[in-house]
């Protein structure tokens, strides 16, 4: 059974673009699944890569063509500037650690939905309203936003550690036990075809 690490941010838009087509892929082929949300930013800062703002104006504007352009060619609402952006990153991640060490919920909709609340709803995925919702929402305990914390944060940081020797430098970022990895959202067809053998 291959074995997937999921490498994202909870602030990227194109992990939000991604929506759940991971886990349809891993369900198709039994593929088992690792959530590791990371600070995105500081990921940049160690592999070469510039803060949206940093970048220059060219990259602006293609990357303002290209996100809805991505959004309607997967029938997803999308809001490039959305109110909450960018956001504390941690608090989510967090969540999400501590739901994947809990276990009885769905992972992969916690993880969409929380990326949807910032990306197409309007919400700060900061606040520990809004992830305890997502959380109850994908059937998991909504009091692992306190439970989780400090397993979060020691998880979180040592996420960043593993993208960094795995030569993660983006999100998503899927990386197989195979040895082949695969960035971006827009990869994930070719993530299905390595897994059938054809790639």
């Amino acid at each position: 059974m291959a074995q997937i690490e999921y490498y994202f941010s909870t602030l990227s838009p194109y992990a939000y673009l991604a929506g759940t087509r991971l886990e349809d892929i891993a369900a198709k082929h039994g593929a088992s699944v690792t959530y590791k949300p990371m600070d995105i930013l500081a990921l940049f800062t160690r592999t070469g890569g510039q803060h949206p703002s940093e970048r220059h104006p060219a990259r602006l504007a293609y990357r303002a063509q290209e996100l809805p352009r991505q959004a309607r060619k997967a029938g997803m609402t999308f809001n490039l500037q959305p109110a909450h952006w960018p956001t504390n990153a941690a608090p989510s991640s967090y969540a999400i650690i501590a739901a994947q060490n809990a276990g009885g919920g769905d992972l992969g909709a916690l993880v969409h939905s929380i990326l949807r609340a910032c990306w197409a709803e309007e919400r700060d995925i900061a606040e520990d309203e809004v992830i305890k919702d997502c959380l109850e929402k994908a059937g998991f305990d909504p009091g692992l936003t306190v439970s989780g914390l400090l397993t979060g944060a020691e998880t979180y940081a040592a996420n960043l550690e593993d993208a960094v020797a795995a030569n993660v430098f983006g999100a998503p970022f899927y990386v197989v036990d195979s040895g082949q990895s695969f960035w971006g959202q827009d990869r994930l067809e070719d993530l299905d075809l390595h897994l059938q053998g054809k790639l």
